[in-house]
């Protein structure tokens, strides 16, 4: 039998060989990080290593970087009604994109009353013009929009979006967990105020996920109250381990991004094309800035669930969308959010890429999904 195809790296990814080696490294360790004797300041050493090297990737200060257990909790600590930025004043309110991951439409710690979202285009990016109406007359908001879609690979104006909200005396969080490892992202040249990242994206362990703080961010409120652990904003003795891993993937994925971004890209349009011309196919938001590894697609009849079925048994991974979701038989709320009606929300099928996809692999999902295609969509 040959060896299985993995195209699902935006649900997680393989831990990079580097990662493996800080994790391990640090189980060796016995201190507690928050203890003052020479153990436990070894242990306080790796979780400040991996704070700079984060805080460095992305263009912010050491200090601003609060280790969560995952991007989930990141995106919930970040979503605080009293939030204060540039302007002094506590945001009220809460603006959300309509395709964001489930863990920001949940709205964190905002009531319902207090929520609205901004509407998408046709091509599943933020419509800026729906943003300043909602900004328009209203208390200070906070506006969380994603770098770039989980399920399309959609990339979002974030910098535009910035300068909107900051005019309107509001403050920014940007959701970059698909984006980090996979285009530049630089916090102050995006000018988002918070930004939410997460480990098993890009090649750390699953468990581990960071809010980042620009300067002149006030008044976060902890989700996790007790210790003062990460200066008194999350509460809980560190994951030193998976914190190390994180941070030597950080280092490793953004070492790697130039080269990786180019190979993946070429790899995506020869993929996205290939879908096209069997069965119908289309691929979403194939006319806008995309995630170099992303291919969303689908074809008039098809069933995601049942597609994904059959990938499998062809020995290749694929998700119908989001991992968070993809036990659930229900449409694509980033789908029906750009416009699609059910029928389509219901049949669209994601492939991403990663550091180690090959040609042959393309090659493989290329030929499954002629096999498929014509056996799933017959008649």
């Amino acid at each position: 039998m040959p060896e299985r195809v993995y195209l699902d790296w935006n649900a997680t990814t393989p831990l990079r060989v580097e990662a493996r080696a800080a994790m391990l490294a640090a189980y060796e360790l016995i201190g507690n990080p928050s203890s003052v004797h020479a153990e436990g300041r070894e242990a306080r050493r790796l979780v400040e290593d991996a704070r700079a090297e984060l805080a460095t990737a992305v263009g912010a200060l050491a200090r601003n970087v609060v280790f969560t257990s995952a991007g989930t909790e990141a995106n919930a600590l970040a979503l605080s009604p009293g939030l204060r930025g540039r302007s002094g004043e506590p945001v009220r309110r809460l603006l959300i994109s309509a395709i964001e991951h489930a863990s920001v439409l949940a709205g964190g710690r905002f009531p319902a009353e207090n929520i609205n979202q901004i509407r998408v285009t046709r091509s599943g990016v933020v419509d800026l013009d729906h943003l300043r109406e909602l900004l328009t007359g209203g208390p200070p908001a906070l506006v969380s929009i994603m770098a770039a879609n989980n399920e399309t690979g959609a990339l979002q104006p974030v910098a535009e979006a910035a300068g909107i909200v900051h005019a309107a005396g509001g403050i920014l969080h940007v959701d970059a967990i698909q984006a980090l490892g996979k285009i530049a992202f630089n916090i102050n040249a995006m000018g988002a105020d918070l930004a939410t990242f997460s480990a098993h994206k890009i090649g750390g362990p699953k468990g581990v996920g960071a809010l980042v703080m620009t300067e002149g961010v006030a008044a976060l409120d902890p989700v996790l109250r007790g210790g003062g652990q990460e200066l008194g904003r999350r509460a809980g003795t560190e994951n030193v381990a998976g914190i190390a891993g994180f941070g030597a993937a950080v280092k490793a994925a953004l070492q790697a991004l130039p080269e990786d971004a180019v190979r993946m890209t070429s790899l995506r349009d020869r993929l996205g094309n290939g879908l096209q011309g069997i069965a119908g196919a289309t691929v979403f938001s194939d006319d806008v800035r995309r995630l170099p590894n992303t291919v969303l697609f689908t074809a008039p009849g098809l069933k995601a669930e049942t597609a994904v079925i059959g990938f499998d048994l062809e020995g290749i991974a694929v998700s119908s969308g989001s991992a968070c979701s993809s036990g659930k038989v229900q449409p694509s709320h980033v789908l029906s959010a750009m416009g699609y009606d059910a029928t389509v929300a219901q049949g669209a099928v994601r492939l991403s890429l990663g550091w180690s996809t090959e040609p042959e692999d393309i090659n493989r999902a290329l030929e499954a999904w002629r096999k498929l295609g014509n056996t799933l969509l017959r008649g």
